[in-house]
């Protein structure tokens, strides 16, 4: 009898329990969409109260869906991170052709805003592209394009701006420290060729890599088992003015240096939830390396060489990186607008932060000051090539 009671007695507390438990659940969740709603609420009726007022004194006419694609860009904006943007259904479809693919019609230009003065900055431009025939050179600010003025948060209209079709030319109006320059370039189809590869004096071996296009692992691994044949002892890494871009090829090669389950990279998200990415091969070579930096190494580029410093395969030698340590996802929504939205933040092996910080060289090494914006510096002239070239000898 005892032992019926007490059963009766914990399944009625397992009862007010559950019942306890539903109910905390209920307003938890109740709490939440009253502050998504109130934050609806919000934006609803401050639009609504400037609509009439538009909608009674206004003197133009209104297109509805420009109002509406210009304030969803406002909502976006007003997150202050300059790299979170939503794109219309138009611009999503461009921004894919010549963002994934490696080829565009255009100038050739590597951008990026510079949230400091709130402006854009050439980062580099594509070599063998119109704007490095017509002259345009890193640091560069970009000040108008076709007489039109444009800052850093219009980053994305201006790198519109300077595409086209090709055979059509545009003007683009650089400030070069404090002297003006104008540009006509005629715009043709870029091609990205990010591999470059050489063999220096005993035996080193040398390969460029300008950005991290899809495929671009795989030609490397190519230049690389070139370079191999060719029996080279060491190996140069040359990531200055990469701007980065797709992140799996630069942890694939990052792959070809370290031990096989070495860590990569380590990414988190908004609530702190960690993914990490670990080499799945052995070694594809062992020699000593030595990697190449600048204030315009960004990116994918801080992601291999933060993997191979912290995984003690390779030196640093030159500048601190740009410290973008950040990564964005494409979202397309149902109306085929899109959105790119900052969601995750990436660490080195070691877990050091890169966003707003780059990566410190273990050799600082800066070029003469009449090429630190010039792209082709010759050899002779490459202070840190040549730094890497001697540490490499001894």
């Amino acid at each position: 009898m005892k032992d019926n009671n007490l059963s009766k007695k914990i399944f009625i507390q397992s009862i007010i329990l559950t019942i306890l438990l539903t109910a905390v659940i209920a307003s938890m969740i109740t709490i939440i969409l009253m502050n998504n709603s109130n934050k609806l609420s919000a934006i609803t009726n401050k639009l609504s109260a400037i609509q009439q007022i538009i909608d009674k004194d206004y003197l133009g006419d209104i297109d509805e869906n420009k109002v509406l694609d210009e304030t969803v860009k406002g909502y976006v904006a007003g997150l202050g991170d300059e790299y979170s943007e939503y794109f219309t259904k138009e611009e999503l479809d461009e921004y894919k052709t010549n963002n994934i693919e490696g080829q565009y019609v255009g100038v050739g230009l590597y951008i990026v805003q510079d949230t400091q003065k709130n402006a854009i900055r050439v980062l580099a431009p594509i070599k063998g592209s119109p704007a490095e025939a017509a002259g345009i050179i890193s640091g560069d600010y970009i000040v108008k394009i076709d007489d039109q003025s444009f800052t850093g948060d219009q980053i994305t209209e201006a790198s519109n701006k300077m595409k086209g079709q090709e055979g059509t030319k545009v003007k683009i109006q650089v400030l070069r420290g404090n002297e003006t320059k104008d540009f006509e370039v005629e715009r043709k189809n870029v091609r990205v060729n990010p591999i470059e590869s050489d063999i220096y004096e005993n035996n080193i071996g040398y390969i460029k890599i300008s950005t991290f296009d899809e495929g671009c692992s795989k030609e490397f691994k190519e230049k690389l088992d070139d370079l191999k044949s060719k029996n080279i002892q060491s190996l140069i890494i040359d990531l200055r003015n990469n701007g980065g871009g797709i992140v799996d090829e630069a942890t694939a090669i990052a792959d070809l240096f370290t031990d096989k389950d070495s860590t990569l990279l380590i990414t988190k998200d908004k609530s702190g939830n960690e993914d990490i990415t670990y080499a799945e091969n052995d070694k594809d070579i062992d020699v000593p390396i030595i990697v190449l930096t600048n204030e315009n190494t960004a990116s994918a580029s801080e992601i291999l060489a933060g993997a191979l410093k912290d995984n003690n395969v390779a030196k640093i030698v030159g500048t601190t990186t740009f410290g973008k340590g950040v990564i964005q996802e494409l979202l397309t929504m149902n109306d085929g607008s899109g959105l790119k939205l900052t969601t995750n933040e990436y660490y080195t092996p070691n877990r050091n932060k890169i966003n707003k910080v780059g990566i410190e060289p273990d050799e600082k090494v800066e070029l003469p000051d009449e090429y630190k914006n010039v792209l082709a510096v010759p050899k002779e002239q490459d202070t840190q090539l040549n730094k890497a070239i001697d540490l490499l000898k001894k």
